[in-house]
């Protein structure tokens, strides 16, 4: 009986490096490693790469392929020595969005933007980070000979080449997916001047090197495309990801250029587009009415489920923590239609589910108008295992709701690819994703509700639907 090769995915994320060891023809996960890297904004990319190599003990013997998944936008700078400049600037620094501002302007404004890179930088994008290093740390700034992503520093560490592939370059806010190729001008704007060196971008099943055993690496890619790809999206499946923040994607086959900065239009890691919105308020909307009733997650679910479809008319615009697009970076929630017949714990939960879930719907919407097409939602994340969520989605959607089983989406999306390039195919292996539950679409009051929060929108922030 002939082995399946084995293939490992990593996931470098904000919190931790995840490693899945998986069978290559069947992905199926047969070890699994973690390390916890350090709470912060910035990180000394050493730290990283300290946990992969805990993460890694003892689980990559026989494995013949890595690809590494990381976190989007952070910014790693290296001397002509190759050592490390300064401290990794993570996405969730927002140190640079005065420079993101100063940039959209000097740019032309947000359409041009849009037009160039696909996207309307905002303070995670690399870009970004550059011009604030230039600005904040000139004689740091002049060091810098090489310029590179998170994945991109894992994946040359392990091979010593300085590549990247499209999907993660997407997101720099100097790399066109249209075109597939840096704006060697906007980075130099970006950055006083200087040009530093960029990665060498690789096609989708691209080998990047090896490692000093002799293993595989694939071009690796970014956290947003590896789920992609660990979820095998085709025309018409659109992911709706519930975590602390919650993203709203799908795949394209033509670049999205959304002036209002709503939709950032990114490159999957398959020669596709990704299209995809991001709200900061998903399932810490739930965790803060949970607490705000005295009640737990479960206790919350229970609420939602007693009260009827709209709340009996009580509407949650969760901005609870401002929002990410530059339409509504200072935006604050609000509580609507409030009357003493409605104001219970139990339609104050039912808003806090429906509102979180409209602001994804607003999201759906506007990548659907950037070309993607919407036949169902994959709804996944830890908030998709809440009975309310999974009760209210199908309704708010309008759509069949599919609820994949939890997986660590990104390191199996890695593996995918590593997989991928071991087999140099034209097409990543047919690995199966398996659905907790399917949700039939029900069109029982969803109109309505995600109308009344559209308004809501338009009324209180001004912001305009999407056509």
């Amino acid at each position: 009986m002939t082995t399946a090769p084995l293939v490992a995915g990593v996931d470098s994320s904000t919190q931790s490096t995840k490693i899945l060891v998986c069978d290559a023809e069947t992905g199926a996960v047969v070890r699994t490693g973690r390390a916890a890297h350090p709470d912060a904004t910035e990180v000394d990319p050493r730290l990283w790469w300290q946990a992969f190599t805990d993460a890694a003990e003892g689980i990559l013997d026989g494995v013949e392929a890595i690809g590494v998944g990381g976190q989007q936008h952070g910014m790693v700078t290296l001397d002509e020595a190759g050592e490390v400049v300064r401290p990794a600037l993570l996405w969730n620094d927002t140190r640079s969005a005065k420079a993101a501002e100063a940039l959209v302007a000097e740019l032309g404004g947000p359409g041009t933007w849009a037009q160039a890179v696909g996207s309307v930088p905002v303070a995670s994008f690399t870009v970004t980070k550059l011009r604030w290093m230039a600005e904040h740390e000139p004689e740091l700034a002049d060091r810098v000979t090489r310029v590179m992503l998170p994945h991109d520093w894992l994946t040359w560490r392990l091979t010593g080449e300085a590549v990247t592939d499209r999907g993660d370059a997407s997101g720099t806010g100097y790399f066109s997916p249209a075109t597939n190729a840096y704006r060697q001008d906007i980075l130099e704007r970006a950055f006083g001047g200087r040009s530093p060196a960029l990665p060498r971008v690789l096609g989708p099943a691209e080998r990047a090197g090896r490692t000093l055993s002799g293993a595989l690496v694939s071009a690796g890619t970014g956290d947003n495309m590896a789920a992609a790809l660990a979820l095998g999206l085709a025309e018409g499946d659109v992911v709706v990801s519930l975590g602390t923040s919650g993203t709203v994607f799908g795949v394209s086959e033509v670049p999205a250029a959304d002036p209002s900065g709503e939709v950032a239009g990114f490159a999957d890691a398959t020669g596709r587009f990704l299209p995809l919105a991001c709200t900061l308020n998903a399932a810490r909307v739930l965790t803060a009415t949970a607490a705000m009733l005295g009640v737990d997650l479960a206790g919350l679910d229970r609420l939602a489920l007693a009260a009827e479809p709209g709340a009996g008319g009580l509407a949650l615009l969760p901005y609870l923590d401002g929002e990410r697009t530059p339409n509504l970076p200072d935006a604050a929630g609000s509580l609507h239609g409030m009357r003493r017949s409605n104001m219970t714990p139990e339609n104050l939960a039912r808003a806090a589910v429906e509102g979180m879930l409209c602001g994804l719907a607003a999201g759906l919407d506007a990548v659907q108008a950037q070309g993607v097409t919407a036949r169902r939602v994959l709804l996944i994340g830890g908030a998709a295992q809440s009975e309310a969520v999974r009760a209210v989605a199908p309704i708010v959607f309008g759509l069949p709701v599919a609820v994949p089983e939890p997986a660590e989406h990104v390191a199996l999306g890695a593996a995918r690819q590593a997989a991928w390039a071991l087999r140099e195919t034209t097409e990543p292996p047919a690995w199966t994703v398996k659905t907790q539950v399917v949700l039939e679409e029900s069109a029982f009051g969803g109109e309505e509700i995600r109308q009344r929060h559209l308004q809501l929108r338009e009324l209180v922030h001004q912001v305009s639907p999407h056509k």
